[in-house]
């Protein structure tokens, strides 16, 4: 029996244990011992971990159970219609949960059986496509732009069939004619600067008459101006590992209909969340789940998207279908959705090959998060995926999935005002005794818990999903309601990479979370003070009491989140392992380049001795092997930073000092000349974590950031205090800092 006719009779038998079970009109103690047995079922399967089919009858097992409690909730729990001061917030409720789990159901439809794919057959030199990279910028630095225009450039690819361009929005004819003498200056200057950078690099200078329609707009304007049968989009902080092209081209040689192969977007950065609460280093990344396992379910039904960056794209797709889809402002997954509906076809590569850059402040994140909000709104409703022609059933939902998902702050705020109308109001929103509330709503969130861990365990910790969403909702409910009020208003913003906080601070956006804390605290106490004096009121209160509790410990821990730390080093570090030699003054010393950033190294001698004159400042030289062509030997200019010992031995951190285009070329060798860094920091992270340590891990975190965010909140007011001295940009951190969507 193959692998899909066996999943189609799981899914039959499951569905007829899932009807044969929801309709038993049975007790409570019956519904009680019912739930009970099919957990122990999931937790058998859960707590071995077993895979292929056992996977598929645990999401069975598990929409039993959530079945069963949709039948109960809706035909049980309503209060009546005759008391409209209760029904019409209890219906919201009520419709709120059927949201979730229609939202479950529909993931669990992606992710049920994820797709992993093989690795692309070999193609010989001479039979590989012509390939243009893109790089559209708009007003990112000089610097950024180096580092992924040289490892663009450096791909493992025949020179003679890869062309760089850079598509620079920030210099086009309407910036450099501006009536404004000082945005028009900027303007020229930034273009004849990049100009010049990529004459020293061998790429290609494009740019426009007219800024319009955005990223989209800028690529299809380069469409005409350039010939390559495959377009390689990066990002402009989005720097591609040396074997980017070999680990991707050879899937178009499979499928002639194939239009694109999406690689994971990875970071080598934290994003404010994990950069707030220190999370960074051994908590899987908040894009994992999506580019882990999410995106390998949508391949499966061929619905994996273009997500803007590390992707290739056959020309011939793009230009039957007039180019980058500008409707939205998430220009990537509507132009991903067009192609499929006319037939062609994608695949998802699931390995890091491109180390890019996340935003640095909670304000940036919150601009990022509330422009892919707003876009996947406007295809929600100009573009919708339930009537969208030549989709297949799969792909429609795999499309729905995408855009539905943006509505939860709807949902998350709903979740965090509903316990409040009982303990202020006493509002019976939720008609159940304390017993029915156990055998089916306990035993309810028991099975979705258990489904989230199971599923996503290695890439997801429990909670942190929940903290995410709502960090995200206080602001994105208003996002959703602008796209709604008019769907064609929003605008593209570029989300400013490559900043810095060079001070403790609250973020500008923090006076919400801390007032939704606050009276949180207050419906707590509340609630307490009721359990202890209405004791005819107290399983109620309890359980309202406890869901409030939920929410005040997520609530308390958006407090850290929103309590930027400080973080002044502009160019993150990657781990790498490159022999090389450093001479500074008449001492040449053999060296392990152990990390590396577009701002400076660490280095560890081979014999341990350290430079003889240890004062920073000294100049010298690092050379190094280069990785590819004749493997010539390369030196770029460096700046003794600092000299100490760590567990290792001796080590010194080095900066580089004023690098010409060839020597950033060098520097972007050392980093991106192997993708074997990226794909061991992401292994590292990706380590499972249950539900009752997960739980205990995240109150514990809970605990300590609260108080950090409300420190943080007393010092407002106060004079700030001396700034020291700016640390050095190279100097090392210890240890290696990797890469989100």
């Amino acid at each position: 029996m193959t692998r899909d006719r066996m999943t189609t009779w799981v899914w039959v038998l499951s569905g007829i244990l899932l009807l044969a079970v929801t309709i038993q009109p049975v007790g409570t103690a019956a519904q009680m011992s019912t739930g009970v047995t099919l957990l122990a079922a999931m937790a058998g399967i859960w707590l071995t971990r077993r895979k292929g089919a056992f996977r598929l009858v645990f999401v069975a097992l598990g929409l039993t159970v959530v079945a069963r409690y949709v039948y109960w909730r809706t035909t049980s729990t309503l209060p009546s219609p005759d008391d409209l001061v209760d029904f019409v917030p209890g219906l919201i409720l009520y419709l709120m949960e059927m949201f979730t789990v229609l939202m479950m159901c529909i993931s669990l439809f992606v992710v049920a059986d994820p797709l992993e794919r093989p690795a692309p057959p070999a193609v010989a030199d001479d039979d590989l496509p012509t390939v243009d990279v893109f790089v559209p910028s708009y007003n990112e630095d000089k610097e950024i732009l180096s580092a992924t225009l040289a490892a663009a450039r450096a791909m493992d690819y025949p020179a003679d069939k890869l062309t760089v361009y850079l598509l620079d929005d920030g210099g086009t004819d309407q910036k450099c004619g501006s009536s404004d003498a000082v945005a028009a200056h900027k303007a020229r200057s930034r273009r004849a600067e990049l100009q010049e950078l990529c004459a020293d690099l061998g790429c290609v200078y494009l740019t426009r008459v007219r800024n319009e329609h955005a990223k989209a707009g800028n690529m299809n304007a380069a469409l005409p101006k350039t010939s390559g049968e495959i377009i390689a989009v990066f990002d402009a902080d989005h720097a591609p590992v040396r074997e980017f092209l070999r680990e991707t081209v050879g899937h178009f040689r499979d499928d002639p209909r194939l239009f694109l192969v999406q690689t994971p977007h990875f970071f080598l950065n934290p994003d404010p969340i994990e950069k707030n609460l220190s999370t960074f280093r051994h908590m899987p990344s908040e894009n994992e789940m999506f580019y882990g396992v999410i995106q390998k379910g949508l391949d499966k039904w061929n619905a994996a998207f273009f997500c803007g960056s590390a992707a290739l794209i056959r020309r011939e797709a793009l230009e039957e279908g007039g180019g980058f889809d500008g409707v939205s402002i998430t220009e990537d997954c509507e132009t991903a959705l067009g192609m499929h509906a006319r037939g062609w076809n994608s695949r998802y590569v699931d390995k890091p090959l491109i180390a890019g850059l996340q935003p640095e402040t909670f304000a940036t994140f919150i601009g990022q998060r509330s422009r892919w909000c707003r876009g996947m709104m406007q295809i929600l409703i100009l573009k919708n995926p339930v009537f969208k022609a030549g989709l297949t059933i799969p792909q429609r939902i795999a499309y729905l999935s995408s855009s539905l998902f943006w509505l939860f702050p709807l949902t998350r705020l709903t979740f965090i005002f509903a316990p409040m109308l009982y303990i202020f109001l006493s509002m019976q929103i939720f008609e159940a005794s304390i017993d029915e509330f156990v055998a089916y709503t306990m035993i309810y969130m028991a099975a979705n818990l258990m489904m989230q861990n199971y599923l996503y365990g290695d890439v997801r910790w429990p909670w942190v999903s929940e903290l995410y969403e709502y960090v995200q909702s206080l602001y994105l409910a208003g996002a959703i309601a602008s796209v709604v009020a008019n769907p064609r208003k929003p605008t593209f913003n570029v989300t400013a990479k490559g900043l810095v906080t060079d001070e403790k601070r609250l973020s500008e956006l923090a006076m919400p979370y801390f007032l939704m804390f606050a009276l949180l605290v207050v419906a707590e106490t509340v609630a307490i003070w009721r359990l202890l004096h209405e004791p005819g009121s107290r399983d109620m209160l309890a359980v309202v009491a406890l869901w409030n509790g939920l929410n005040l410990a997520i609530a308390g821990l958006a407090l850290g989140v929103v309590s930027e730390r400080e973080e002044r080093r502009r160019a993150q570090r990657l781990s790498v392992s490159r022999r090389g030699a450093v001479r500074i003054g008449d001492a040449t010393i053999q060296v392990m380049v152990e990390d590396v950033s577009s701002g400076g190294a660490k280095l560890r001698p081979l014999d341990g001795r350290l430079p003889a004159d240890r004062s920073t400042g000294r100049k010298g030289f690092l050379a190094v092997a280069m990785s590819h062509e004749d493997r010539r030997v390369a030196a770029v200019p460096i700046v003794l930073r600092r000299v100490g010992h760590d567990e290792k031995g001796g080590a010194f951190g080095v900066s580089f000092d004023t690098l010409t285009a060839a020597q950033a070329a060098v520097v972007a060798d050392l980093m991106y000349a192997d993708g074997g860094p990226l794909s061991a920091f992401r292994r590292s992270r990706q380590h499972y974590v249950g539900v009752f340590s997960g739980t205990a891990r995240m109150v514990a975190l809970s605990l300590r950031h609260t108080l950090r965010g409300l420190v943080y909140l007393a010092r407002i007011g106060q004079p700030p205090a001396e700034k020291p001295e700016p640390a050095p940009a190279a100097k090392p951190a210890e240890g290696a800092q990797r890469s989100q969507t």
